[in-house]
């Protein structure tokens, strides 16, 4: 899993080429820094997280320190909407424990029953939330309300705070964090507890 410079620069040159294909679906040309990566990391307890999913992997950036990170005995659900992200991840990943998905966030809970799993400890995303329709939101929101364990975290990353009341409107705690060392200074969010309807 190991990735040289030239390797990086693809990945950069691939997820910009991307954002400008597809700018509401990635909401920012780089992806995410090792501050950024390692700042929303310290809110998972990788000895109690079996079951990680994360929404919209990229080039990942995310995924790589997530797998670093596992149990050897944990695995990792990994969605992505875009083909040439997907064809990008499986070349350069190989990892039993990672399950690359070419599928929407919307459809996780089948997902992850089609591998056998029922409820995820961990969703991990960078969707930027305030650039995708409501009703593709609000699904996705359910989505991730139904596959997490009653005790499991959400944990976003996002460039802008208009994503703070679809969180609180959809669990009970929400954590907040920020990380300024990243090409755009970074909101996180912490969220548990489903609110009770």
């Amino acid at each position: 899993m190991t990735s040289g410079n030239g390797d990086r620069f693809g990945s950069l040159v691939l997820f910009a080429r991307n954002f400008l294909k597809h700018p509401s679906m990635l909401g920012w040309p780089l992806p995410s820094s090792r501050f950024l990566i390692n700042e929303l990391l310290k809110w998972v307890d990788w000895q109690k997280a079996n079951v990680i999913v994360e929404y919209g992997p990229g080039v990942g950036s995310f995924t790589i320190e997530i797998l670093k990170r596992m149990r050897s005995n944990s695995v990792l659900v990994a969605v992505e909407t875009n083909e040439d992200f997907i064809r990008y991840l499986r070349r350069k990943l190989h990892d039993r424990r990672l399950h690359l998905i070419h599928g929407s966030a919307t459809e996780i809970c089948q997902l992850l029953n089609n591998l056998g799993y029922r409820k995820a400890d961990y969703v991990i995303t960078g969707i930027p939330f305030r650039t995708i329709p409501e009703e593709l939101r609000q699904d996705i929101m359910r989505a991730t309300l139904s596959v997490l364990q009653p005790h499991g975290s959400c944990l976003v990353y996002s460039f802008s705070s208009r994503v703070k009341p679809y969180l609180e409107g959809t669990f009970e705690r929400v954590q907040r964090d920020f990380e300024l060392l990243n090409f755009l200074p970074a909101k996180l969010w912490r969220c548990t507890h489903p609110r009770k309807s």
